[in-house]
């Protein structure tokens, strides 16, 4: 029997290849690994927005993890984005977790935009609403949020008593951080801040600092320095932040001694010399009345920053070396190191202080021309003061009449100031009025006033005006010396007593005074803004706070050992004068820091040749 025959197999189908309407999508797992990649290595706001266009398109919009990657990749890459990203994707239907709460608060905290930190602790109460737990990874972020705005500190109590609710108080990250935050809150919080750091088991370097940071802020230099020194004491070897806080501490008080020592200290004790940390020793050297080493500390730098030779130019500026200044700068531009708005405000302070003022309105002039930088007011500030101090008081007033902008308080009291200098007492009056009626609640719109009215011997005025501050609480800023000696820094306030030494020291103020009258030298009783009879004005001259600081330090001190004082205000006249003389009989170098520059006195003159 013959085999049957297989089975025919149905005909072939031709095969037609058609374009797929849409590419196979990866899992989800790759798609979420291949978006974080993207995310991860995004550095521009094209990148980011492209890493966005694929995470919509992978539908991962809803994803915890992607989209804690997007945020904390927009705070760097894209910060404009951040609030309108959050704003699209942050719907109430994404589950919401620790590590996305966090990254949002961190994100925003970090933001160079104001509006968006303003925003960083609105996302802890959503956190809370959403059931969501906060870790101890939280309350360092949202502390740090709360520190940003010193205005509001009802926040950061609240913030605090959240921590302490969950149980995250004593941890060692959010304890440093609440010492940070109640710093920043200002000299009345202070107290909060030591009791947090009392509290703590053990103390890191990032404690203290964030501790003498606090009492630098808070104006209190001088007990950062003695927090230094129990840092010291107890062993801990304090980093580079530590130091830049004594720096600042150290640039407050005008301490020669405590800088210089810790410029050994940081070499000896290895610790590195960033660019930043040598920044804050040129400046802190410039404003303990150390100028050359300034500039030495700067020579010695391998790398600089505009920061650098900006340090430098305010550092000449101070002490009224405008032309050496002005060469500094013209040598940052020749090696390439572009000038920016900070550095014009060094270079024409330079030119205020040496009474250049044709070279500073050419620097003024050449900002927008030459380098494109819009003035800004502190740069109109200065020109103000150049005309000022020049005794060109009309054309700083045309000036100030011809600003784009409107003059701050700042500007107007500047050339209230050089109106007074230079006898234009009705312009002075004037200007005084006008601020006074527009800002009641400043005390130096009052002084300037009342000064003005005691100057033309219009005491009934004077007395009116001392009266309304008194009514609204408004006190003038006493005048306060300060001086370092073997380590210790001492301070005088006008008339004051409270000094261990007062005797010996009023006694040496009235020797000094003795001295002064054998060489000729007459009190400028035109400084007492008091009604007195002249022998009373010159008593109360003789009482200055730097009168009594140089007292003591020529009874502390051998013959021939230079004598260094810091002024909170500017420097009068008379004392100005007397200096000069004191320099010359005692034989004395004697450096003077005001509120605006360095006065040299040696041998009878100034280094400001009577130019302040």
């Amino acid at each position: 029997m013959r085999p049957r025959p297989p089975p025919l197999s149905p005909p072939r189908r031709p095969i037609y290849t058609t374009r797929a309407s849409h590419p196979t999508l990866p899992a989800p797992r790759a798609a979420e690994q291949h978006c974080l990649r993207l995310l991860e290595r995004a550095s521009t706001p094209a990148s980011l927005l492209q890493s966005l266009a694929l995470l919509l398109k992978f539908g991962l919009q809803s994803n915890p993890l992607v989209l804690t990657r997007l945020f904390a990749s927009s705070a760097t890459a894209a910060p404009a984005l951040l609030v309108p990203l959050v704003a699209a994707l942050l719907r109430p239907d994404v589950p919401l977790d620790a590590f996305l709460v966090n990254t949002l608060i961190r994100a925003h905290v970090a933001s160079p935009i104001p509006s968006a930190r303003r925003r960083a602790a609105a996302f802890f109460p959503l956190m809370l609403s959403r059931g969501i737990a906060p870790n101890k990874f939280t309350f360092p972020f949202l502390l740090k949020s709360c520190a940003a705005h010193p205005g509001s500190p009802a926040a950061g109590l609240q913030a605090h008593a959240a921590a302490l609710k969950f149980g995250f108080a004593a941890d060692h990250y959010v304890s440093n951080t609440l010492i940070h935050m109640y710093s920043c809150f200002g000299a009345g919080f202070l107290g909060d801040a030591r009791n947090v750091f009392e509290r703590m088991p053990k103390y890191s370097p990032v404690t203290w600092s964030a501790m003498i940071g606090g009492y630098v802020r808070g104006g209190l230099s001088g007990d950062a320095v003695m927090l230094f020194r129990e840092m010291q004491a107890s062993g801990v070897r304090p980093d580079e932040v530590t130091m830049l806080g004594v720096l600042a501490a150290a640039a407050d008080l005008g301490a020669l001694e405590l800088t210089r020592w810790v410029g050994r200290f940081v070499e000896r004790e290895g610790i590195g010399k960033s660019v930043t940390l040598c920044n804050a020793l040129i400046d802190t050297l410039a404003k303990s009345g150390d100028v050359d080493g300034a500039v030495a500390v700067f020579e010695g730098m391998e790398e600089r920053t505009v920061v650098s030779w900006t340090s430098v130019i305010d550092a000449l500026a101070m002490e009224g070396r405008g032309k050496e200044a002005v060469g500094v700068f013209e040598e940052m531009k020749s090696v390439g190191v572009p000038p920016d708005d900070v550095a014009f405000i060094g270079v024409l302070t330079a030119c205020s202080h040496a009474g250049m003022v044709d070279e500073g309105r050419g620097y003024f002039d050449s900002m927008k021309m030459e380098h494109g930088i819009e003035p800004k007011i502190e740069h109109y500030g200065c020109m103000v003061d150049m005309f000022g101090r020049a005794g060109m008081v009309d054309q700083g007033l045309e000036f100030v009449r011809a600003m784009p902008m409107k003059p701050n308080p700042i500007i107007w009291r500047t050339l209230v100031a050089a109106c007074r200098a230079h006898g234009r007492l009705e312009l002075s009056e004037s200007i005084s009025k006008e601020l006074l009626n527009e800002y009641p609640a400043h005390e130096a719109n009052y002084v300037m006033l009342s000064n003005v009215f005691a100057l033309t011997q219009r005491w009934k005025e004077k007395s009116e005006i001392r009266r309304e501050m008194s009514k609204r609480g408004i006190t003038k800023v006493p005048g306060c010396s300060i001086v370092e000696l073997d380590g210790e820094v001492h301070e005088f306030i006008a008339g004051d007593e409270s000094h261990p030494q007062y005797k010996e020291i009023y006694m040496m103020v009235e020797e000094m005074s003795r001295e002064l009258r054998c060489i000729g030298h007459i009190a400028a009783t035109s400084e007492v803004l008091l009604d007195l009879d002249e022998e009373d004005k010159e008593g109360a001259l003789l009482w200055h706070s730097e009168k009594l600081a140089i007292a003591f330090v020529l009874l502390r001190t051998r013959p021939g050992t230079q004598v260094r004082v810091v002024k909170n205000l500017r420097v009068c006249s008379d004392c100005h004068a007397a200096i000069k003389c004191i320099s010359q009989v005692y034989n004395r170098e004697i450096i003077v820091r005001d509120r605006s520059r360095f006065h040299r006195f040696k041998d009878g003159s100034c280094s400001c040749k009577d130019f302040w």
